[in-house]
């Protein structure tokens, strides 16, 4: 089973210079590959006597030009282009087989990570050596035990984080439910979720009146400017504060329930055309229903229990709790 965890870093200035060059170098791979994967398939489909593009073909021909034409990219380690360049041959995989879109380009600022491959890193406690840089400090260590995978260095606002991935068999991190019985779950916008018991618990907020603040001051700034790049750090780190308050009150309201109960039964609802209505398309936004009915099926799993999914259209507020009879007075 692959389990990942994620390990907030402490770099100081130096070291995070260079995880900000090795993300941008892994940036600048993968969009050069993407632009020449997709004039090398044109020329591939006109001509099918030409070799037709893959990931494993770009890596190399990147190898043979980079030390004449990209000369900067020695500066950092060699995985994060070339694990750039196999995560975009993936990305054709899952587009071919339909299971995703087509691959568009990374954007500076949203796309701020690269990638280790398990042999190119080591861990130490509360420490990861990273090539070309050296030992880095994480604010904690490594929780599961197995075969280390992978490493994703990333940049959420102004912090950085690693993602290391996990290969272990052992699921006993999480003890089994305790089976307090069943428990229903009805998700709303009022209430994140009200228990069958008759429990609200209420989500989180956006931060609203403060975002729109921000927003306004970083529209009215002018594009280049330094006043600007400082206002859109700020929106950007409060957007970073907001969806960790959301992922925290989602965490514990999953983990809550799934220690407790071994059933939970969850509706299943259509968010997709919940949020077209602009009055209330807001508010389901910030509760987040599809993340926490995923962490509530990989929690309970991993905790032995099961979530029971009801129909959407089973007709739950019409029939009776106690003798289950439609249109029970």
């Amino acid at each position: 089973m692959l389990i990942a965890h994620r390990i907030a870093l402490d770099p100081n200035n130096v070291q995070a210079t260079y995880l900000a060059r090795a993300a941008g170098t892994a940036r600048f791979a993968y969009n050069w590959a993407l632009a020449t994967w997709g004039r090398q398939y044109e020329a591939w489909k006109a001509d099918n006597a030409l070799i037709k593009p893959s990931q494993a073909a770009l890596r190399r021909q990147l190898n043979a030009i980079k030390r004449e034409q990209f000369p900067w990219m020695m500066e950092v380690t060699k995985n994060a282009p070339q694990m750039a360049i196999i995560q975009l041959g993936d990305a054709f995989k899952n587009f071919f087989a339909g299971r995703a879109r087509y691959p568009q380009l990374r954007k500076k600022g949203g796309h701020d990570r690269f990638t280790l491959a398990n042999d190119q890193f080591r861990i130490d406690a509360s420490r990861i050596r990273i090539p070309n840089l050296g030992w880095g400090r994480m604010r904690e260590t490594l929780r599961f035990a197995g075969k280390i995978m992978s490493a994703t260095i990333s940049r959420v606002a102004d912090r950085w984080f690693v993602s290391i991935t996990v290969d272990t068999p052992d699921r006993s991190h999480l003890p089994e439910a305790e089976n307090q019985g069943a428990v229903g779950a009805d998700l709303g916008v009022s209430a994140l979720a009200t228990r069958s018991a008759g429990e609200s618990i209420h989500g989180p907020k956006a931060l609203l009146p403060r975002l729109r603040k921000l927003s306004r001051s970083l529209s009215r700034k002018v594009k280049g400017s330094a006043n600007r790049r400082k206002a859109k750090a700020k929106l950007t780190k409060l957007h970073a504060s907001i969806t960790a308050i959301r992922s925290d009150a989602l965490h514990k309201l999953t983990t809550d329930l799934t220690r407790r109960f071994h059933t939970i039964g969850i509706e299943d609802l259509n968010v997709r055309g919940m949020v077209k209505n602009r009055h209330l398309a807001r508010s389901i936004a910030d509760m987040s229903f599809f993340e926490l009915w995923r962490q509530l099926e990989y929690k309970a799993d991993r905790r032995g229990g099961k979530v029971v999914v009801a129909g959407r259209f089973y007709a739950s507020s019409k029939t009776c709790s106690a003798c289950l009879a439609a249109g029970c007075a």
